[in-house]
C-alpha cells in the first residue's frame, strides 16, 4: 500500500504539551486519528514521530497528503467528503 487512505477531507485541532511525543498517522487507517494506532502492520508505511516544542494547539493533517506532516498545509482541499475512508493518490514518503 502506497495510497494513503483520507481519513477526512479536513485538519483536526490537537492540543499539544511540550516535549511530548506524538505518533502521526501516515496510513489513514487508524480509528485514532491523528495519532497512530498501529493499523498500518502489513503495509510499507510506519507513524511519524512528532516532538511538541511547546504547548498549545495546532492543526493536524487528516487528508495524509500534507507536504508538511503532521501539520495540515491545505491539501485536503483537493478532497471532497466522498473522498472521506477512501485511498487517495500516491504520495512522496516524508522522514
Amino acid at each position: 500500500m502506497s495510497k494513503p487512505v483520507i481519513a477526512d477531507n479536513k485538519p483536526i485541532k490537537v492540543e499539544l504539551e511540550k516535549d511530548s511525543d506524538y505518533f502521526f498517522c501516515t496510513c489513514g487507517r487508524s480509528k485514532s486519528q491523528p495519532f497512530c494506532d498501529g493499523s498500518h502492520a502489513g503495509t510499507s508505511f510506519k507513524p511519524q514521530r512528532y516532538t511538541a516544542e511547546q504547548d498549545g494547539d495546532q492543526y493536524f493533517c487528516q487528508c495524509k497528503h500534507s507536504l508538511n506532516p503532521p501539520f495540515c498545509d491545505g491539501s485536503h482541499k483537493q478532497f471532497n467528503a466522498s473522498d472521506k475512508g477512501k485511498e487517495g493518490p500516491d504520495v512522496v514518503a516524508v522522514d
